[in-house]
């Protein structure tokens, strides 16, 4: 390929690193080019490794991320070294990666506890990660700076989350001092047929909390189909608290407490 070839049909991400003009630059694509900006000698970690791993909610727009003695990196990468092991690297799409565990701990002790609660979410849905695991790592690296943190939020990590809000929504009721809620749970009718699958809630009184995105209210089909399923669940006695982004968190709770104590 000529010069004039490379100038006119790709694009630099990082210094001799191109994709095609016209590519999206996702998380994955950021990941695998920070990889080759260090030489394929650096472990890509944190966000990136999430990405690779095939979580989703990864933003698109975040700096990859990845383990490389380097402290002059590009603005559009953040690298740090830290003490690794082998068994805490796998490789993923042909590219060095810490393992779903080490990701998940190297998330916890660096991000606040709800971020990393909600991105360890997506990664164990996507990876069917334990977090008994990543507590064995928390035992390998007791000194750690943000180890304190990171307890706190593998503690609240539930691989039940289809989206980031339902995380939040989870934290929530958790932290207005509800028992924490199962998540996805399926609800049968009397012939044994599957009606619905509610985001949480407690089946021992009935009573789940959805969070309905936009799709729910945009997409006609979703929106008949929801009601009948609402339908549905309140015939199986079900009290079903529908939250959407316009409810405050206080007319959540109240909400949810209203129902509670209908049933309690």
């Amino acid at each position: 390929m000529t010069p004039y070839e490379l100038r006119s049909r790709f694009v630099a991400i990082h210094r001799d690193v191109y994709v095609p003009r016209g590519t999206e630059i996702t998380a994955v694509v950021r990941a695998r080019a920070a990889w080759l900006w260090s030489r394929r000698r650096g472990i890509v970690a944190g966000r990136s490794a999430s990405a690779l791993h095939g979580a989703n909610w990864i933003d698109n727009r975040a700096p990859a991320e990845i383990l490389y003695e380097n402290r002059h990196a590009p603005a559009a990468i953040r690298a740090w070294s830290d003490r690794v092991l082998d068994d805490e690297v796998t490789v993923a799409n042909g590219t060095r990666v810490t393992t779903p565990a080490r990701t998940a701990f190297d998330l916890a002790c660096r991000y606040p506890v709800d971020e990393a609660a909600t991105m360890i979410d997506a990664l164990a849905r996507a990876t069917r990660l334990k977090v008994a695991d990543v507590e064995l790592l928390a035992q390998r690296y007791k000194g750690r700076r943000g180890i304190r943190n990171a307890c706190l939020a593998l503690d609240l990590v539930d691989s039940g989350a289809e989206s980031p809000r339902e995380t939040w929504l989870r934290l929530l009721l958790i932290r207005a001092g509800f028992p924490r809620p199962a998540t996805q749970i399926p609800v049968h009718d009397t012939y044994g047929q599957l009606v619905a699958i509610l985001d949480m809630g407690w089946q021992d009184i009935k009573v789940a909390v959805d969070y309905e995105g936009d799709q729910h209210r945009t997409d006609r089909r979703r929106f008949n189909k929801d009601i009948r399923r609402a339908e549905a669940v309140a015939e199986l006695g079900w009290i079903d608290v529908r939250v959407t982004a316009e409810d405050t968190e206080g007319s959540i709770i109240w909400r949810v407490l209203a129902a509670w104590d209908r049933r309690t």
